[in-house]
């Protein structure tokens, strides 16, 4: 039976676009695999991790029928990125081969059997469906997902917070030393649900979003979030724990107010982060009326400082920070002016946009 015939890139972005979470060594050998199932027409392309399940529908040509298969997705992959676009290819089943051909070539790829793929178990409960368009959410993920932790132990910190409730969707990351959240509207109503999406998750799915604005549907359940969008289904586990009070750690009422151009900020601290040292990323900046100073130095006693104007004239502050921390949050934003609300050189600091309550990023002070 020919299951697909069709042209290699059509084949390849989908697989592609659910191949991401295919790990290339696994301790079940039919997980480095892709499952193929053909129904009429249409032919189903799905993976799994055990923790996330990631499925496509496809038109792709090949013979009118049913059939179900699993063959070695990364391998398919680069057989196929070795062919030109715009070539014709086939996958046929033959025996417990498939054959795979192109032009002139040909290849004969073993598979395993479909009923053997481990598929994930989905929750029999998922809460009301709401959507966002795509590019709202693959810009709120670009917003908070530099702030989640890696590998840390407190491994509800691994991964981003989405909390759902009335018109408003929100995003929270923190690794402990700064949070970003970042909010957008919803267009129905929703009960307040709350859930921790891994870290593996909100990466793959960055992958995936595109800016267009179609419309991406979310559905949680206790122990599991799907998503659905562009004829894909995203099933993923949840990171079980509960995530810090954010509504406490995000200051309210600092007295001091500066209002300055993103990138003229963003470029003074990249300068002066060229003199910190690799394991010791702090920069001082020393806030004055009309001045703010950024400065940093480093073993070798060498030394960086930068100034820029901005009009202020509240409190003199000295304070420090990791530099690093500083340039993630104003490389992640697009708007041309940030505001930064200080209250004294050993408080936190909130970075926000002005006339803008949808994004605030809070940045614990380091002692310099």
């Amino acid at each position: 039976m020919i299951v697909l015939k069709a042209s290699q890139d059509s084949v390849l972005s989908a697989l592609q676009s659910v191949a991401g979470i295919v790990e290339r060594r696994h301790t079940l050998p039919i997980l480095a695999n892709v499952l193929i199932r053909k129904t009429g027409s249409k032919i189903q392309l799905t993976t799994s991790d055990l923790e996330i399940q990631i499925r496509t529908t496809a038109e792709l040509g090949g013979d009118e029928g049913d059939f179900t298969t699993t063959v070695g997705a990364r391998k398919l992959i680069d057989i196929l990125r070795s062919m030109p676009s715009d070539q014709s290819v086939s996958l046929e089943s033959s025996q417990s081969k498939l054959i795979l051909k192109g032009g002139k070539s040909r290849f004969t790829l073993q598979s395993l059997p479909a009923e053997d793929f481990p598929l994930v178990q989905e929750a029999a409960n998922f809460g009301p469906v709401f959507s966002v368009p795509q590019k709202t959410l693959k810009n709120l993920l670009s917003q908070v997902s530099f702030a989640m932790a890696v590998h840390d132990i407190r491994y509800y910190l691994n991964g981003i917070l989405f909390v759902a409730e009335g018109k408003q969707l929100s995003l929270v990351a923190t690794d402990g030393h700064r949070l970003a959240f970042s909010s957008a509207t919803l267009d129905v109503e929703v009960p307040r649900q709350e859930v921790i999406l891994p870290r593996k998750t909100v990466l793959e799915m960055q992958r995936l979003l595109s800016d267009k604005e179609g419309a991406i549907e979310m559905q949680f359940a206790g122990n599991q979030a799907k998503f659905s969008f562009e004829g894909m289904e995203f099933v993923t586990k949840l990171v079980e724990g509960k995530f810090p009070d954010y509504n406490r750690v995000i200051p309210k009422n600092h007295k001091n107010i500066i209002t300055l151009g993103r990138a003229p900020l963003l470029a003074s601290l990249q300068r002066t982060a060229i003199l910190t040292s690799e394991k010791f990323k702090g920069v001082r900046l020393n806030i004055e009326p009309g001045t703010l100073r950024v400065a940093s130095n480093n073993a070798e006693q060498e030394e960086a400082v930068d100034e820029l104007d901005i009009d202020y004239g509240g409190d003199s502050i000295e304070i420090g920070f990791n530099v690093t921390y500083l340039i993630d949050a104003l490389a992640n934003m697009n708007q041309d002016m940030v505001k930064i609300e200080l209250s004294d050189s050993n408080s936190s600091a909130l970075l926000t946009i002005p006339d803008d309550a949808a994004f605030k990023y809070v940045v614990m002070p380091m002692r310099i």
